[in-house]
């Protein structure tokens, strides 16, 4: 560990601030949470309170290759994010910006075959069976009416 703080660490395209520690660090990335980030701090032996910008440049390289390479490593495939893709049937965990366009790419395939919840996706409504007749409304307000007070014009 180096005795002189880094104001700003880079790891897999994202800037993440010195001053936090390695695990709540690392939780800044999409597709990492709590329980990946402590799992790579226990697997790379980093104490997972050090402040990542105490870190030297090996060590903040050695986690982002391992981020990178999680699948090859020694993870239970359960841990993976993407388990059994439909279409190479392999596991993957994606992180950053390529996770962000594996959801898109799976939202405009559901599209394209027209599936139920492509439909609910083009149409703009709820996916995942929850309630829309009182929630989940855009635009003006709907079912509220304002009785005319007698007298007043």
């Amino acid at each position: 560990m180096s005795t002189e703080i880094k104001q700003i660490v880079r790891i897999t395209g994202k800037d993440l601030k010195g001053e936090d520690q390695v695990y709540y660090a690392l939780q800044k990335i999409k597709g990492i949470g709590f329980n990946t980030a402590l799992a790579i701090c226990k697997m790379l032996n980093i104490n997972p309170l050090t402040k990542i910008g105490y870190l030297n440049d090996e060590e903040i390289k050695k986690i982002e290759d391992y981020i990178l390479n999680l699948p090859q490593k020694n993870v239970p495939s359960w841990f993976l994010n993407r388990r059994k893709d439909p279409f190479t049937g392999k596991d993957y965990h994606f992180v950053g910006s390529d996770l962000v366009l594996k959801v898109r790419e799976d939202i405009e395939f559901a599209k394209s075959i027209k599936s139920w919840k492509g439909i609910r996706h083009s149409l703009g409504l709820k996916v995942r069976g929850q309630s829309t007749r009182t929630t989940g409304r855009t635009g003006l307000t709907v079912g509220v009416t304002k009785k005319k007070e007698e007298g007043k014009k």
